[in-house]
């Protein structure tokens, strides 16, 4: 049986057709999600993902965070669904404290959109075991507001749990501490990341198919996945 996974429309969204055909090409069926509506209708994992998130207003993922369907998706990943956020998505799951620390205006002040070096630390999430431990990625980043911050004991913390799923390399784009692109709650099941694989996965339109990979993995996982 194909698995569905949900892709969230908020206000304001920019890359959910993006995130739709990316699930498509890792071969599930994508569903799509509507802000203003709670019912996941049954998918398997949900996609949050990029763009300006009613405007971006207060506080990016700050409005978001108070959706309808948030609501659902917080209580569904509190009890294992897999739910990946790509950079407002990901503002948007640290809003909703699925996971910590908070995604703030870049150090340097201007927008950066470039192709990106990533390695990947954590290959035990939902969203990451198609990767090898340290493979090195390619994928674009764009943002405005990515450099990552926690305080030091939370930095330790995901450090020290292996919860960072992936590093900048080859520079920072946004000054994010300890160049982390991405996190992962405790349970592997939720993951944050800044940078954009759904970007990534056809050669006529990505800098690599790298990208692919995090699509195909939560495809993985949900086969391993107790029924």
């Amino acid at each position: 049986m194909t698995a569905r996974v949900g892709v969230v429309t908020f206000p304001g969204s920019l890359d959910d057709g993006d995130a739709a055909r990316a699930v498509r090409i890792a071969g599930a069926e994508p569903v799509r999600l509507w802000h203003g509506d709670p019912d996941l209708h049954g998918v398997d994992a949900v996609v949050l993902p990029g763009g300006f998130s009613y405007g971006d207003y207060l506080r990016c993922g700050a409005i978001a965070r108070f959706a309808p369907v948030m609501g659902s998706i917080v209580d569904a990943a509190r009890g294992g669904l897999p739910v990946l956020g790509i950079c407002n998505g990901f503002q948007i799951l640290c809003e909703a404290h699925l996971l910590p620390g908070a995604l703030t205006r870049n150090q340097h002040l201007h927008f950066r959109n470039r192709d990106q070096v990533l390695r990947i630390e954590a290959v035990g999430t939902a969203w990451t075991n198609a990767f090898q431990p340290g493979q090195e990625v390619l994928v674009p980043v764009k943002n405005g507001e990515g450099c990552y911050v926690a305080d030091p004991a939370t930095l330790d913390q995901l450090e020290a749990e292996g919860r960072v799923v992936a590093r900048y390399v080859g520079g920072n784009p946004n000054g994010s501490q300890r160049d982390i692109a991405a996190i992962t709650n405790e349970a592997g099941n939720v993951v944050g990341i800044m940078p954009h694989p759904e970007h990534a996965v056809e050669a006529l339109t990505g800098p690599s198919l790298d990208g692919l990979g995090f699509f195909t993995s939560v495809l993985k996982h949900l086969v391993g996945a107790p029924a």
